[in-house]
């Protein structure tokens, strides 16, 4: 069973302004939906919270939301590694 995704608005506009890496990280999380605890990415764990993660892209970071009940993978949060826990 695959998880649906869902982008926040905030999150698609990042891919629209990087048009270089949208298809790698449209991929990724493709793969994330397919089994969101087993994947061969650079992920981890975000400290502090439950079911949330960051995926590692080169310089940029993803965060993103795993939701149960609803059978969802939130993405959220993109940004260049400095900018994105703020």
């Amino acid at each position: 069973m695959s998880y649906r995704i869902q982008y926040h608005k905030d999150f698609l506009k990042f891919l629209m302004k990087h048009q270089d890496i949208q298809q790698r990280v449209v991929e990724s999380f493709e793969v994330i939906a397919r089994n969101p605890y087993q994947n061969s990415l650079d992920i981890v764990r975000l400290k502090g919270e439950e079911n949330k993660y960051r995926l590692r892209l080169g310089k940029y970071r993803f965060l993103y939301e795993i939701i149960e009940e609803q059978i969802l993978v939130y993405a959220y949060k993109a940004n260049s590694r400095g900018d994105v826990y703020q």
